[in-house]
């Protein structure tokens, strides 16, 4: 989450009734939840989150990987997109999350409950995911509403990889933007060429009015750690990348609402160190203005 806003609370009832959801409005909400139509990324790897938030489905005969929630109210659109595009929600056995707030993290509940899968987190952000709470560590903790607690969390411990019968993703930590934030790395293959995709956590050194990343109690090595997380997205295999929100990478340049476009422009072997170049100005910025804010 990248903002500050005016927000609200209220519930909704979807998918017939079947799972109650509480739905978040803020003033980017309804423009983060507008419909986009599922599409296929590359190989076995699908978009089924809406315009402005990701949520990404990678399949496999054995069972399936979702990444990302989105909003509470995106929940009832993302199963749509998973059954749209021939594929079961009962067949998504772990969901994966990039960081724990409530735009990325707010359908993960109800996700969970439609499948069954086990949700796999960070050993920081499982607690959180587990009480739909953020902990005051976190850089945007006044700016942030509470979702719906997520049940069958599993913390990552050592585990460099998650496996799902033949899918394996690699685990890449990348905490700064929040504590446990996480990015994710695997391989999808057409005909028999085989890509590296990336699903990167947001980089951006975003925060509330009062927290400082030139040092805070809070989370005093909050820029330490964000430093260290661009480093390692701009050190990995990366030929297309996904970003939490997906206009940072440039997704929509090449596909429309409709889920049409020119996948091949989506590859681009330079796209994760540009998007750390952008992010390590953006860091660089915000230390420089809070540096001169302390004089």
């Amino acid at each position: 989450m990248s903002h500050s806003w005016m927000f609200g609370v209220v519930t909704l009832l979807s998918l017939a009734g079947q799972v109650k959801a509480a739905a978040i409005e803020c003033s980017y909400c309804e423009a983060w939840n507008q419909q986009q139509a599922p599409f296929q990324i590359y190989g076995n790897t699908y978009y089924v989150g809406p315009r402005g938030l990701s949520s990404v489905l990678i399949t496999s005969p054995q069972g399936h990987v979702l990444i990302d929630g989105a909003l509470p109210q995106s929940a009832p659109l993302i199963a749509k997109h998973v059954e749209q595009l021939g594929f079961k929600m009962t067949d998504v056995k772990v969901i994966l999350n990039s960081h724990a707030h409530f735009d990325h993290a707010g359908g993960l509940s109800e996700l969970q409950q439609l499948s069954g899968a086990k949700v796999i987190a960070s050993d920081k952000a499982a607690p959180v995911l587990r009480s739909g709470q953020v902990g005051p560590d976190d850089p945007q903790v006044n700016h942030l509403l509470p979702f719906p607690g997520v049940s069958n969390v599993a913390s990552l411990g050592q585990r460099q990889t998650v496996a799902v019968g033949s899918l394996q993703l690699s685990v890449i930590h990348t905490p700064g933007h929040a504590p446990g934030g996480t990015s994710w790395r695997w391989q999808s293959c057409e005909a028999d060429r085989c890509l590296n995709l990336m699903y990167s956590d947001s980089l951006n050194a975003v925060a509330d009015s009062s927290f400082k990343y030139s040092g805070d109690p809070r989370y005093p090595t909050a820029a330490k750690d964000l430093t260290s997380s661009m480093e390692a997205i701009a050190a990995a295999p990366c030929d297309i990348l996904i970003t939490a929100h997906p206009q940072l990478s440039g997704m929509w340049n090449a596909i429309d609402e409709g889920g049409k476009g020119e996948r091949a422009r989506l590859i681009d072997p330079a796209s994760c160190k540009r998007y750390v170049a952008t992010t390590q100005q953006i860091l660089e910025k915000r230390l420089a203005s809070e540096q001169a804010g302390k004089k």
